[in-house]
């Protein structure tokens, strides 16, 4: 199959305040703000539900974008899912420049977890002030390696899978039946 998906064009999430996303996106992790979109009426829906829709650019041509819609409300957490799970993951180009985001998010006041190495990455994390986990990741293994990898990425997926659907079946038989 060819893949006719060129790249990101963004990546949208609801933020508590349209400023406070710029200053942090903008000023601290160095992302342009490149254009913004106000609305009252949602354009795919025609609801009325006033919006400023803001995007940021990064150096390969796609976005991150917000949703301030105006209620000083942030985005909530997902109930049946671990803080960690969801997460936006923006690339560096080098491990020099990830240490220098670890020094520079720090010196703003902003936790930081890592480096984390994860064997053909180098990442860090942390949250941005709508509660969204970011990850800024570099890369430590060359093109040649990943397209090895892809080679038994679907075998490993095979076996996850299988050892999922037993577990879940074992854990299915012992639970108590009620009536």
């Amino acid at each position: 199959m060819t893949i006719a998906i060129q790249k990101l064009n963004h990546f949208a999430y609801r933020c508590r305040d349209a400023e406070e996303t710029r200053h942090f996106y903008e000023d601290i992790l160095g992302l342009p703000l490149a254009h913004i979109v106000r609305e009252d009426h949602v354009p795919s829906t025609g609801e009325y539900n006033p919006f400023c829709h803001l995007f940021f650019k990064m150096n390969d041509g796609s976005y991150v974008a917000f949703f301030d819609l105006g209620d000083d409300v942030a985005p909530a957490p997902s109930a049946n899912t671990p803080a960690w799970v969801n997460h936006l993951a923006l690339e560096v180009a080098s491990k020099e420049e990830l240490v220098s985001y670890k020094k520079r998010l720090e010196a703003a006041g902003i936790q930081v977890l890592g480096i984390t190495d994860h064997h053909i990455m180098n990442s860090i994390y942390f949250f941005d002030p709508n509660g969204l986990r970011v990850e800024l990741t570099c890369r430590t293994v060359d093109e040649a390696y990943m397209a090895e990898a892809a080679k038994s990425a679907h075998a490993h997926l095979n076996d996850w899978t299988e050892k999922k659907r037993s577990r879940l079946a074992a854990k299915a038989a012992a639970k108590p039946a009620t009536n």
